[in-house]
């Protein structure tokens, strides 16, 4: 596969617009640095002086540095001991937007009757904001344990397992296409690092948004300038 520039910022392998986006019946979306603009792990960080330790752990992890991920995720919440539910709520009313695009590239996949996959390796208290705004029929996150208002520096373990990382974001994009009755080749998936690559592969259309390299080098499409909603460019009006 030949990667091909189709326009400034928009390059595509393995396919040949344009398609048709009724063709496909899901869409799953990373959230952190995909759907939203920050890295949630990193701004709670900040809230105890801790942004650059844990940022540095984030980054290594997305460019796929780290073989451990979930060790990666404990880490990292282990250290976010002590931030209180007001400073997370603070993070979500200040510092989290949506990326360009990510309204009109959802609206656009519901009215053509797609349904909307959130898979994230952040966190429910935020997660289940984003699904409200954007109207996202399914999502799978992890939960931060939370004692008399404070974080533990814990995750809570939930029916489906512990965390949730690469293997199961793959597992919940093949789960809900069997739940759908569809065939995994109609999933779009949409990310930005290492941990959405099992996904991607699985999908029938893979996105990589502002992605890490080895995430752009996998993907059928790579939107590296504007909005989400450049995907849209890729099918027919």
């Amino acid at each position: 596969m030949h990667p091909i520039a189709i326009a400034p910022g928009l390059i595509i392998q393995g396919f040949t617009p344009p398609l048709r986006l009724s063709d496909f019946k899901l869409i799953a979306f990373d959230m952190d640095s995909t759907l939203i603009n920050i890295e949630c792990v990193d701004e709670i960080a900040d809230a105890v002086g801790r942004k650059q330790e844990v940022a540095a752990i984030t980054e290594a992890a997305m460019q796929g540095r780290i073989a451990d991920y979930k060790e990666s995720l404990r880490q990292r919440v282990a250290l976010l001991q002590g931030v209180t539910e007001v400073q997370m709520n603070q993070i979500y009313q200040e510092r989290m937007q949506f990326n360009p695009g990510a309204f009109e590239l959802v609206a656009a996949c519901k009215t053509a009757g797609l349904k909307v996959l959130l898979v994230s390796g952040g966190f429910t208290h935020f997660t289940e904001r984003v699904a409200q705004r954007l109207g996202i029929d399914y999502t799978r996150a992890n939960v931060l344990q939370i004692e008399n208002g404070v974080l533990t520096g814990r995750m809570v373990d939930q029916p489906w397992g512990d965390i949730c990382d690469g293997a199961e974001k793959r597992k919940m994009l093949l789960e809900t296409c069997a739940l759908l009755g569809i065939a995994p080749k109609q999933a779009i998936a949409v990310g930005d690092g290492a941990n959405d690559l099992p996904m991607m592969r699985e999908a029938g259309l893979s996105v990589a948004f502002h992605a890490k390299s080895a995430v752009r080098e996998l993907a059928n499409v790579s939107i590296e300038s504007g909005g989400l909603d450049r995907l849209l460019e890729l099918f027919q009006p």
